[in-house]
């Protein structure tokens, strides 16, 4: 292999494995990688990709469950020059055709009970459980003698969750994503010894970039689940084997929720990390309140930015739980209004960021690259609250900001306020069409008690100013979601809006 100066994707595995080559690395169910293997595999899986006649810069799909030759098969396409495509494993039909169309790819990674959801003519490679899978392959390949992509080259199209239009594809470098791992490391205190879990999508950017990688990067001992399955997290914490984990808000709920969540012995867990959507505050007063030692961190940012962008640390919890913490090393922000100049702190705006984790733009959509990049700073779409101590507070989505009677009215104030009900299990607020109202403020609601919709309304009315109350309550079995726990607000619009 022609060597370069290692700052790639997955020159991260390469040091970990020279430096600590029989620690290991990953477990899969019965599978177990020592960092040595773990590298000797990627190299390996590089060269079978090669010999499917794909050359550096080409697209790959990757479209399967977690495991770890999902992970073998994205450091393999970085190894290789090949540009990774993570596709969200319930894709089907038209959204699942326009993410391999659109992206290019021209061979996709995937696993054999998915496969068949392919668009016709597309080249898939199993990924496993198959004679000819990417793992069956590794023992009769080469270790791979190529040369080693630059840090400005591409290494993954990371497309956005596509909660209000059309997924886009972040087109991430090398170099942004080595940044992203060490400010990973640094706000969240990642460390060798920690023993994490990764139970979340491998293809969702928060999973792969903020905890699995960086946790490869310092050498630590990573258990991959197939999913945030509550019986087998709460196995592992008790038998000592997982001390770190991180969820959305979503997980969280549910394992708060379990009925043996408060007799269960998870003194073992020290750090729990949560994001990739917004925690409701008297959520995380309850999760605290049952685990008073665990260290909790609060994670946000978005696809555009590796994906971590702010970290509320474990000690500033107190008194700005609802905050998302501060810049991580490499971030730079400011809040916005929309004419692009700074609003004093504590005054809503939109919260842009200049970092070197940034993506280089959307793949084939220059409009929308020039939308997002103005003025040498990404803007993110997020209405932001800055104080004085540099502690950010996200509002809400700028586009889920609620026009009710010309009176703006963030939705998360809402959904705070209705989360201290205890007959609430999720909520979501949006706006809908209204002639009186332009936007009514309307509340759609899981519950795990007896409430009516009258009770909730007069209960928000108790928090909140009268005019940010809901002028709906709309009861539902679940609220929809992506694989990331994000609920997504368009498709209640689209449902309740006609």
């Amino acid at each position: 292999m022609t060597q370069g100066n290692g700052s790639t994707v997955d020159g991260v595995l390469r040091r970990s494995a020279r430096r600590t080559p029989a620690r290991r690395a990953v477990e899969y169910g019965e599978r177990r990688w020592t960092y040595e293997e773990l590298d000797d595999a990627v190299s390996r899986a590089a060269s079978v990709l090669l010999a499917e006649g794909l050359t550096p810069g080409d697209r790959v799909g990757a479209y399967g469950h977690n495991s770890d030759a999902y992970l073998i098969g994205f450091l393999a396409c970085a190894r290789a020059g090949l540009v990774h495509v993570p596709v969200n494993q319930n894709l089907t039909g038209d959204d699942l055709a326009y993410l391999v169309g659109q992206s290019g790819s021209t061979l996709v990674l995937a696993d054999p009970g998915l496969a068949g959801r392919l668009p016709d003519g597309v080249r898939v490679l199993p990924l496993r459980d198959t004679e000819n899978s990417l793992l069956a392959r590794l023992a009769d390949a080469p270790p791979y003698a190529g040369p080693e992509p630059r840090t400005e080259d591409l290494v993954q199209l990371l497309y956005t969750s596509g909660t209000t239009a059309l997924p886009k594809g972040a087109m991430m470098t090398h170099r942004a994503l080595v940044h992203e791992y060490l400010s990973a490391i640094t706000a969240l205190d990642l460390s060798a010894g920690d023993l994490p879990a990764h139970a979340l999508p491998l293809y969702h950017s928060a999973q792969m970039h903020v905890f699995l990688l960086p946790y490869l990067a310092v050498g630590a001992t990573n258990i991959i689940l197939d999913a945030p399955d509550g019986d087998r997290l709460l196995d592992l914490i008790e038998a000592g084997r997982v001390d770190s984990l991180f969820a959305p808000p979503t997980v969280w709920i549910g394992l708060a929720g379990r009925p043996d969540f408060a007799t269960r012995d998870l003194g073992g867990l020290r750090k729990a990390y949560y994001g990739a959507s917004i925690m409701p505050v008297p959520v995380l007063r309850r999760l605290r309140e049952r685990l008073p030692r665990l260290a909790f961190y609060n994670c946000f940012g978005q696809s555009e930015i590796g994906p971590l962008a702010t970290v509320l640390g474990p000690d500033e919890h107190e008194g700005r739980l609802d905050s998302c913490g501060r810049t991580v090393l490499f971030v730079d922000a400011r809040v916005v209004d929309d004419r692009g100049e700074d609003v004093p702190d504590g005054t809503p705006g939109e919260i842009v960021y200049r970092s070197p984790q940034l993506c280089e733009g959307y793949w084939d959509k220059p409009e929308e690259t020039a939308e997002a990049f103005r003025d040498g700073w990404f803007h993110s779409g997020d209405l932001a609250v800055r104080d004085a101590d540099g502690y950010f507070t996200i509002v809400d989505r700028v586009k889920d900001v609620i026009n009710s009677g010309g009176v703006l009215v963030a939705s998360r104030q809402v959904e705070d306020a209705l989360y201290t009900h205890e007959a609430v299990a999720e909520a979501a607020v949006i706006g809908l069409p209204d002639e009186r109202w332009i936007e009514a403020v309307t509340a759609i609601v899981v519950l795990r008690g007896e409430v009516t919709e009258d009770r909730l309304i007069a209960h928000v009315k108790e928090k909140l100013a009268p005019f940010k109350a809901p002028k709906r309550v709309l009861f539902v079995d679940e609220l929809p979601r992506n694989a990331s726990g994000k609920i997504l607000k368009r498709e209640l619009r689209d449902r309740f809006g006609g």
